[in-house]
This record gives structure tokens, C-alpha cells and sequence, in this order.
């Protein structure tokens, strides 16, 4: 687990939902694939480049996300990943659940850096 593979699943996880899921576009995933499902993480070396297009990817996911969620009624019903109904309002609810799961992630992370709990 790091950073960089933290922000480049964020920005999987922001293109399933709004993209393909909710706006229905075919498009396919940033970094995972069938061969490598973990893509995300697994790819997330100390390369600039890689860091740079991540920043980019998320950024662009996010606007993307946040012009979707500002044209659409919070009733809108999209589809979650068993084709199960979903609203807009539960999924903007589960994106905060999801950032909140990893930003604990990383405070592991820095734990481990700086040795700081509990603060």
C-alpha cells in the first residue's frame, strides 16, 4: 500500500462509479485489468510520470464526478457493480464512506513514518 496507489485507486473508483456505472460510458478502467486487478496499486512506482498522471487522472475523475453530480437530480438511479439499484444520494454518501476508509489508510501509512498514534 502507498499514497500514489491510494490516489490512483481513487481515481478507478471515481471512473466505475460516475463514468461507466452512473453516465453509462464506455469506457474502460484507468489501471486494473482482468490480467491485473490491482493494477491500481501494483503499477504505482516512484516514477514522476506516473505520479504526475496520477494527480491528473483523479483530477479529471473528480471534475467529471462533481459536473455529473451538479446536472443530475440526487434521485437519479444508477447501477452499483451486481446491477443492483442505486440512487445518486447513496452513492455520494458511499464516496464519503470510501474516502473516509482511505484516508485512514493513509494515516496508517504515516504511522508508520513518524511513529505518531492516536492524534
Amino acid at each position: 500500500m502507498s499514497l500514489l496507489g491510494l490516489l490512483r485507486h481513487l481515481a478507478e473508483v471515481e471512473r466505475k462509479w460516475f463514468r461507466q456505472r452512473f453516465a453509462e460510458q464506455d469506457v474502460p478502467t484507468r489501471y486494473q485489468s482482468d490480467a491485473e486487478p490491482d493494477g491500481d496499486f501494483d503499477g504505482a512506482v516512484a516514477d514522476q510520470a506516473i505520479v504526475d498522471d496520477a494527480w491528473a487522472a483523479w483530477r479529471d475523475e473528480v471534475a467529471f464526478a462533481e459536473q455529473f453530480a451538479y446536472d443530475t437530480d440526487l434521485d437519479f438511479i444508477g447501477r452499483d457493480g451486481s446491477g443492483q439499484p442505486i440512487s445518486l444520494r447513496e452513492l455520494l454518501v458511499h464516496m464519503i464512506e470510501e474516502y473516509a476508509r482511505h484516508n485512514g489508510h493513509a494515516d496508517l501509512l504515516r504511522e508508520r513514518i513518524d511513529g505518531r498514534v492516536g492524534q
